[in-house]
């Protein structure tokens, strides 16, 4: 079922621009890129693993589409369906129109004489592409052709997934250049608490997918993101989810008290950082791990 209007004007005064003509793919120009022009901090990703935030394009293929209604989801879970049973854009049509899309949101800041103009020049060719906005992107039947577009125009690729998916997982024919399964509970009393999934075996798709990792050939990510009162318990069982799935690294994170989550958790639910911080060093511990990087500015611990 496609957007309705009065979603979608929700979303565009949320900062969402859509594209195409069917209107299931979005960019959003992210925090850490605006911070970036104005020479203000970057993104813990450029700490981490190298990509430019000022470069950076924050996009999904399919904002209404996932298999969960994550109480800490930043947008309004109301409008999210589980199957694609529409019509697509194509992948190449998409690409440019979010390209042009980060344009027109950042012609402001040629204006600005606080932003750095050449690091704004650059960012009128963004090179990665964080396809993470919202919704679950190996929902969007051509995958594995956005992907490969990206690929030819030399964009590094971070693609963040719920792990639902495995059928997906096993049968991508391009990976991208980081593959992230968001990790957000311990067990599947906690995992249906906090994750609400919309399909039946969730849990059990989810270990699916995990054990899956270490076949890929990219870098992979297990991203933890920490809910106070909630999921931050049970260390010893993350540790052994890790310890199995393998993971090039683990990011543990807080949950940022944003968007249409104020509505299902309070500020109280957003833990500090050095929580975060012994959060993560109790799960190190256990799976043989170490904290080999850290961003207090966006609540992230990386381990390896």
């Amino acid at each position: 079922m496609p957007l309705s209007d009065q979603a979608l004007e929700s979303l565009e005064k949320k900062g969402y621009r859509f594209v195409g003509t069917k209107r299931h793919a979005a960019a959003k120009v992210c925090h850490w890129t605006k911070k970036s022009l104005l020479d203000e901090g970057v993104c813990y990703k450029e700490k981490f693993y190298g990509i430019k935030s000022h470069r950076c394009l924050q996009m999904s293929p399919s904002i209404p589409f996932c298999h969960h209604k994550c109480l800490f989801c930043w947008r309004d879970v109301s409008i999210t369906n589980t199957t694609w049973d529409e019509e697509f854009d194509e992948p190449g049509e998409i690409i440019d129109e979010c390209i042009q899309a980060q344009r027109k949101l950042l012609v402001g800041y040629f204006g600005n004489p606080r932003a750095n103009q050449k690091k704004l020049k650059e960012a009128q060719n963004p090179t990665n592409a964080a396809i993470s906005l919202a919704g679950e992107p190996l929902l969007y039947p051509a995958i594995d052709e956005l992907l490969e577009e990206y690929k030819k125009r030399h964009f590094t690729t971070f693609l963040v997934s719920n792990g639902v998916s495995p059928e997906k997982l096993a049968n991508m024919k391009m990976e991208p250049t980081q593959l992230y399964l968001s990790l957000d509970a311990p067990n599947l009393e906690i995992y249906q608490n906090i994750c609400d999934p919309q399909i039946k075996d969730g849990w059990e798709k989810l270990n699916q997918s995990l054990e899956l990792l270490s076949s890929f050939k990219c870098r992979t990510v297990i991203r933890i993101t920490c809910v106070s009162g909630y999921n931050m318990n049970n260390p010893e069982d993350y540790a052994k989810i890790i310890s199995e799935s393998n993971p090039d690294f683990v990011e543990i994170k807080a949950y940022m008290y944003v968007g249409s989550s104020r509505e299902r958790l309070k500020l109280d639910n957003m833990p500090k950082n050095d929580e975060v911080y012994r959060f993560a060093q109790s799960i190190a511990v256990l799976c043989g791990r170490k904290i080999v990087d850290h961003s207090p500015e966006s609540r992230v611990v990386l381990l390896a």
